[in-house]
């Protein structure tokens, strides 16, 4: 899901025997688009935020990066799950390691996944933005064994009982 289906396309890129994979909204952006911009500076921003030994604010940079409202990130620091949520903060580094946001912006890697020969599932969510649904297509159309599918009625927080099956499918089949 997500940066992890970034990461599972990596490693399969990269030799490791890996013999299907399924991908959920793997969150490339369009080239030509801000959003590379925008992946380049949140980059910059977290390393120097994280540096610093800023937890709450990586986690609250990532969380608007995302597209969650200020005034929303602004009430759940104040909830008691916060906590934990910063504790994992040093991992949004990896994430956008992973999405090469400060090299590429997180652009669609057309050469990577043309060396991704595994027969491939890529998914998404119905009401998930268009760009999301776009760029999943993308994806499956350049995989050499690429398939794609939209789960009806769901967004980037799909629902694990929706997705099971799909997974179940197109793991078993």
């Amino acid at each position: 899901m997500s940066s992890g289906a970034v990461l599972a396309l990596r490693a399969a890129a990269h030799g490791l025997p890996i013999t299907r994979l399924a991908l959920f909204e793997p969150p490339f952006n369009p080239a030509h688009d801000d959003r590379l911009t925008r992946a380049r500076a949140y980059s910059t921003e977290l390393t120097g935020i994280l540096a610093d030994g800023r937890r709450g604010d990586a986690l609250a940079l990532f969380m608007t990066a995302v597209g969650m409202p200020e005034e929303m990130v602004g009430q759940m620091r104040g909830a008691p799950m916060w906590p934990a949520l910063e504790a994992l903060a040093p991992t949004l580094a990896y994430d956008s390691a992973v999405m090469d946001d400060a090299a590429t912006g997180a652009e669609l890697p057309e050469d990577l996944l043309a060396s991704v020969t595994v027969p491939a599932l890529v998914l998404d969510g119905g009401d998930s933005p268009a760009w999301m649904r776009d760029i999943a297509r993308r994806t499956a159309a350049l995989l050499p064994a690429g398939t794609h599918r939209t789960l009806d009625g769901q967004t980037h927080d799909v629902d694990p009982a929706v997705l099971a099956p799909a997974l179940e499918r197109f793991l078993t089949g």
